[in-house]
């Protein structure tokens, strides 16, 4: 099978033929129909992960059609159309997998950094952590929800996201986008915070009715000034720094929610935090079940990103611009 191999960090991915590999106890084997491009996978490459394994095929955003089953599975079935994400699996035995967290076990593998992932024909992945796809929904535009859908979902979630509440996203790209279109669903009021002025028609048209450009006014007060401040602040954007700027903005009883970070420490101002009781937390994806909520709730109001088709050998030129900041848009490895 074709399959994009990266042999370490900072090497360039190679184009590869490999053995289709075949399902083991527990495995189901995917033939892949769509594998997003995913700023992780060039996190991967920049050696943001000390715990990835090399060499490794990349790509977490999978979707496909289950081409064999291994010993044991009794769903799901071959034929079957499903996705496959970031989280790989985990130990199946702790507290956090019993409750349902599996991904905040503290043993879980990741697709495509720690076992192989999408970039190829063919992926070898566990039955207990596929995802069936919704009827109707376009496995290759549905490919980005596995990560950046769910991400975003999910981090909406775990913020207490309801109707009403004013939900702040900063940085309008694969994450931000999908999170937009999520809270207006949900019922929330949007504001976007970008740096320039170049997103402001986009965000509207996505359902933001505030939009904040940094190079022109201090994001805080912009925030503070809207009605009170956003009772959410999602950081979407691969700067720290971005989501400290927007604190002040937060309403008391507020949260910043960090989706998206560099490499950064966090650094906040602690009487501001104390007097409003503010709140920080981050969300790393999500476990199975969230995976499942999220795929439903976009096919029930019909969200899915805008994406680009790409073959497989143009997947090192995409992760080369996305590295250098001059990708633009969604790219989606699509197979025939």
């Amino acid at each position: 099978m074709r399959a994009a191999v990266a042999r370490g960090v900072n090497a360039p991915v190679v184009l590869s033929d490999l053995e289709v590999p075949q399902p083991g106890f527990g495995e189901v084997l995917v033939k892949v129909t769509a594998c997003g491009v995913c700023f992780s996978d060039v996190n991967l490459l920049r050696g943001h992960y000390p715990f990835a394994r090399f060499p490794v095929v990349p790509g977490h955003e999978i979707t496909g059609v289950v081409a064999a089953v291994g010993e044991g599975v009794t769903w799901p079935e071959v034929g079957t159309a499903v996705g496959a994400q970031f989280l790989y699996d985990s130990c199946g035995h702790c507290d956090y997998c019993v409750r349902g967290d599996q991904i905040l076990c503290p043993r879980k593998r990741i697709t495509g950094i720690v076992t192989d992932g999408g970039y190829a024909e063919y992926a070898l992945l566990k039955a207990d952590y596929v995802t069936p796809l919704p009827a109707g929904l376009d496995p290759v535009a549905a490919a980005p929800l596995m990560c950046a859908g769910l991400t975003a979902f999910n981090g909406l979630r775990q913020g207490g996201v309801k109707a009403g509440s004013r939900v702040a996203v900063v940085g309008a790209g694969g994450v931000g986008g999908l999170a937009i279109r999520y809270a207006v669903a949900m019922g929330a009021r949007v504001a976007v915070v970008g740096r320039s002025r170049r997103g402001e028609d986009q965000a509207k048209e996505l359902g933001a009715e505030l939009f904040v450009a940094t190079q022109e006014s201090d994001p805080a007060e912009a925030l503070k000034a809207w009605d009170g401040g956003a009772n959410l602040v999602l950081n979407a954007a691969p700067s720290t720094e971005a989501a400290v700027a927007t604190l002040g903005g937060l309403a008391p009883d507020g949260t910043l929610l960090l989706c998206g970070y560099g490499t950064e420490p966090l650094v906040l101002p602690t009487q501001p935090m104390v007097l409003n009781r503010l709140r920080v937390m981050a969300s790393p994806s999500g476990s199975p079940h969230d995976a499942r909520d999220t795929l439903a709730f976009s096919a029930a109001h019909n969200i899915v990103p805008d994406v680009t088709p790409i073959t497989l050998d143009r997947a090192p030129t995409v992760l080369d611009a996305m590295a250098a900041g001059t990708s633009r848009g969604r790219s989606v490895i699509t197979f025939a």
